[in-house]
């Protein structure tokens, strides 16, 4: 399975809402919030086998601003050989 970052943003307005609904769907200790930094998005690494899975994860409150972002993790095996 590939890996995915989620990120969820919303508007500060929507905030407490947001985290509230996030929470009575049990996903909340899933998510990292950058909102008491004044970044209103959240973020969670998950596992799928593409984004579209990725995104079904996803609560509905957050799904509909929220985008998929397959990782990878380089290692030097794949990158040595590039060209400069």
């Amino acid at each position: 399975m590939d890996r995915y970052l989620i990120e969820s943003p919303h508007t500060p307005d929507d905030c407490r809402k947001v985290v509230k609904s996030v929470y009575t769907q049990h996903f909340l200790n899933n998510c990292d919030w950058g909102c008491m930094g004044g970044v209103h998005k959240s973020w969670v690494i998950i596992e799928a086998e593409d984004e579209k899975q990725a995104m079904l994860v996803v609560p509905h409150v957050l799904r509909n601003n929220a985008t998929a972002i397959k990782l990878v993790k380089f290692e030097p095996g794949m990158v040595k050989d590039w060209q400069e």
